[in-house]
């Protein structure tokens, strides 16, 4: 049985494309992304995306869930890995292999995760990023690291995701928090104690991002946020905009800057900060 398992799997290698790989990789790492995001990063055409998502499905290699709108409806298909796209997976990264059962869960979880909403936030950041970079050459996104990724580099903070994103030859890091409308302002503020300790440890002095979801929560939560020259870099913006472009305010300033125009330090080259491999600066 072990064999035949494994020869279906290698059976679905011809159809796998460059492409495919970095959609699978992708979802290995987020776990979620709609359709639209998807098309957004990877393709051009939309009918072509909708497709070949359709085809990789019937693969086994991703699958799909969606719920009813409010008002009537349904809401976009979200898409994960499916069993066979998580033991191409496994096998690519040298993981024990998934059972059927562990897949069918991963992907039940996901769907039922009260924090869903807030995922798909948060990815769409990121997704915005790349779909800049695609329509401007001299842009890139470095880095993408997921919550999970994040908290297990850094240690000692939970941001939402962090990355690097160079213009030319100037390279930024930052902190993404999402905020959802969730919690209240005094507690998002409280998050920054976290990052001026990692600060504090020669960890880098990245700005972090508070990307709201109203202009009225923005500006609450600049008469919150500390000013002080020692204060942990922070800077907001509202989610109806290009992340790249000049839709940042810092605190304390008074007009809107560019991402790539953050201040941003990589921090020492000390044992527990992740941008450095032997004193040297890795992307």
């Amino acid at each position: 049985m072990t064999q035949s398992r494994s020869t279906g799997l290698l059976a679905i290698y011809p159809h796998i494309t460059t492409r495919d790989r970095q959609l699978l990789q992708l979802l290995d790492d987020h776990q979620v992304l709609t359709t639209d995001q998807i098309h957004r990063m990877l393709f051009h055409a939309r009918r072509t995306c909708q497709i070949r998502l359709g085809e990789l499905a019937a693969l086994g290699l991703l699958d799909r869930f969606r719920f009813a709108r409010a008002g009537g409806g349904s809401q976009p298909w979200h898409w994960t890995l499916g069993h066979q796209g998580h033991r191409f997976q496994a096998a690519a990264h040298q993981r024990p292999e998934p059972t059927l059962r562990a897949s069918r869960q991963t992907a039940h979880r996901l769907s039922a995760n009260p924090h869903l909403t807030h995922l798909l936030t948060a990815n769409e950041f990121f997704v915005r990023l790349t779909a800049h970079a695609r329509q401007h050459p001299v842009a890139r996104l470095d880095r993408w690291w997921s919550e999970t990724t994040t908290t297990r580099r850094f240690r000692t903070i939970t941001a939402d995701g962090h990355g690097l994103w160079s213009v030319g030859d100037t390279t930024v890091g930052f902190f993404l928090e999402a905020d959802t409308g969730t919690e209240p302002l005094g507690r998002v503020v409280t998050k920054l104690d976290r990052y001026g300790q990692l600060i504090g440890r020669g960890g880098p002095r990245y700005p972090v991002l508070f990307w709201l979801g109203s202009e009225q929560r923005e500006e609450h939560l600049h008469q919150l946020l500390p000013t002080r020259r020692d204060a942990v870099p922070a800077a907001t913006a509202t989610r109806n905009g290009d992340p790249a472009e000049a839709v940042w305010l810092p605190v304390g300033a008074t007009s809107r800057v560019r991402l790539s125009d953050l201040p941003s330090d990589h921090g020492q080259p000390v044992a527990d900060n992740p941008n450095y491999d032997d004193g040297v600066f890795v992307l």
